[in-house]
């Protein structure tokens, strides 16, 4: 359960799943992202309990600590840094958080920038890139610690058709190498390809939990069927 203030953003939101790639969808306002965060320990709730792996999420500053050290985060809006280039984004919290030497940052860095075709912008800042290149420099840095989990907020929200296949693309590529995914998106025929497990929430509570193709193509409820029809119309 989880209120901002007198505003109740999630509430009987229970679910168990062993999923690789975990895809989150529904209304706008419904708790998405708000569920997203707190599995990325960036949120507290207000009751209840998370269990990633087994392993039960201490809500207190040293467990939180830890725990963000594990899982990349990918937001809608970037989150980059915009007087740092795309290499110092990257360089920055793997020395700073995550304790590797300016060299081994810089190794890691243009290994990860290599791999999503930005080496050439690698000295560039944010505000010289295109939002499919800033988004891309986003997940090179989550991705570059190695992290158990990777979390995806809307991440082509912000983009034009074209940077979102591009991006698409990119976290599709990164599901098939065997990345541990959870995704909140509102790109339902990427989400039906990549997830082998869907979450429907709507008004704070997930109204449904089946696999993937599953809960796209014959969902359950009524508020589901619904909405799908919805985003699917056009």
């Amino acid at each position: 359960m989880k209120s901002f203030g007198s505003t109740r953003v999630l509430a009987g939101v229970s679910f168990a799943v062993d999923a690789e790639c975990l895809a989150i969808v529904g209304p706008s306002g419904g708790g998405k992202s708000t569920l997203l965060r707190i599995l990325a320990g960036l949120e507290y709730p207000d009751s209840g309990e998370v269990r990633i792996a087994e392993e039960r999420l201490a809500f207190n500053d040293a467990a939180l600590l830890r725990h963000r050290r594990s899982v990349g985060m990918v937001f809608q809006a970037f989150n980059l840094f915009p007087h740092l280039t795309a290499r110092r984004n990257i360089t920055l919290p793997l020395e700073v958080v995550h304790g590797l030497s300016a060299d081994e940052a810089h190794l890691r860095a243009e290994e990860v920038l290599a791999r999503f075709d930005l080496a050439a912008h690698a000295g560039r800042r944010p505000a010289e890139l295109s939002g499919g290149q800033r988004q891309r420099v986003a997940i090179a840095r989550a991705v570059s610690f190695r992290p158990r989990l990777l979390l995806f907020d809307e991440p082509t929200s912000a983009l034009d058709p074209e940077m979102t296949g591009e991006v698409l693309d990119l976290i599709g590529e990164l599901r098939k190498e065997g990345a541990r995914i959870v995704l909140v998106t509102h790109e339902i025929g990427f989400a039906r390809e990549v997830a082998d497990h869907a979450l429907f929430l709507a008004e704070a509570r997930v109204v449904e939990s089946a696999p993937g193709r599953q809960l796209f193509d014959a969902p359950v409820s009524g508020e589901c069927r619904k909405f799908l029809k919805r985003v699917l119309r056009y």
